[in-house]
């Protein structure tokens, strides 16, 4: 066996010191749970004491900060999966409705680029491809923070927007799709063999949001692999090989998620099957015509504020996701 080198012993060393961390927040969070606790009961003490009407008001506003900050760390330990920790790897692509659902897969972009920029996470955009007429016919986009992928994995699937078009003359309600792909950033070396003959990559010319986020040079690096028809690109990086390398990366992570789907399936006897981006294939539902409302199809989870949704506002269904598998029911069955 083969000794570990220098710097695989620092890579799980700086591994172990961020779990360390990570630990140390939470029992940190948890402490400051339990004062902003006292602190409340010791409000409510001295108003029933003085009986002083006028404290309620800052009472309730205590309370619901605890209380939400409550939920924030109940949901986050529901996030146990080997990998729920990692940054995510999220790919839109465009599908049934044309220019309009190039039109909403841009809508997306925004609204998962709000959502991280409110965690205070950091995206990173790693390919995009423009629309013919407007949007985007597909995007990947590195979300980092601590437990990105826990949460996004509620986000892969089909979303479906219903809305009156605003490329449609006659103003005609129109249903458009958007697919979701959502993957660990795993680092570490996959246990994944890749047989060259299976798989072809090929180079073009980085395009999208150009400035400094994209390279304007031939070295953007699309991988295609034969015996799944799996897909990556990458061009954020500075040179080609370095997108090759990411773009390998990427192709190993899916590949290894893949395999323990296909792992989980076969114990629950479940075929799995490529499913396309159109009807009947949506986890959830976006309904701005003729009335708003935002519905999650595997939870039952709702809302009708539909702007606050598009504006990144999706803790609501990814918080349900996870009670969803971790109790096996939906949150209004619970």
């Amino acid at each position: 066996m083969e000794e570990p080198t220098f710097w695989e012993d620092a890579d799980k060393a700086a591994r172990t010191m961020q779990e360390l961390k990570g630990l140390k927040d939470t029992v940190q969070k948890v402490r400051d749970l339990i004062g902003r606790k006292d602190d409340i009961e010791a409000l409510i003490e001295m108003a029933e004491e003085e009986e002083d009407a006028s404290l309620l008001p800052e009472i309730e506003e205590e309370f619901t900060g605890y209380r939400d900050a409550l939920e924030t760390l109940r949901i986050a330990t529901l996030l146990s999966g080997p990998y729920d920790r990692e940054n995510a790897i999220v790919t839109l692509h465009a599908g049934a409705g044309g220019t309009e659902a190039c039109d909403w897969a841009s809508i997306m972009y925004r609204m998962y680029s709000r959502w991280a920029d409110k965690k205070g996470y950091s995206v990173e955009l790693l390919d995009y491809l423009d629309g013919d007429e407007a949007g985007i016919k597909s995007v990947t986009m590195q979300v980092n923070g601590e437990n990105a992928y826990g949460y996004l994995k509620s986000e892969h699937g089909v979303h479906r927007l219903v809305r009156i078009s605003p490329f449609n003359a006659a103003g005609k309600r129109q249903t458009s799709f958007v697919s979701c792909d959502v993957m660990p950033d795993i680092e570490e070396d996959l246990d994944v063999e890749i047989n060259e003959d299976d798989i072809r990559i090929d180079t073009y010319r980085s395009s999208g949001a150009g400035g400094q986020h994209i390279n304007k040079t031939s070295s953007a690096i699309r991988i295609t692999h034969f015996p799944t028809g799996i897909v990556v690109q990458c061009q954020n990086e500075r040179s080609q090989h370095q997108n090759k390398d990411k773009a390998m990366q990427m192709l190993k992570a899916k590949l290894f998620i893949l395999k323990q789907q296909e792992n989980a399936a076969k114990e629950s006897d479940i075929r799995g099957e490529q499913t396309e981006i159109g009807w009947g294939r949506q986890i959830r539902s976006y309904v701005l015509q003729p009335y708003t409302m935002v519905k999650d199809l595997r939870t039952d989870v709702e809302t009708s504020n539909v702007n606050s949704v598009l504006d990144g506002d999706i803790d609501l269904f990814i918080n349900g996701y996870l009670k969803w598998m971790s109790l096996g029911k939906r949150p209004s069955e619970a």
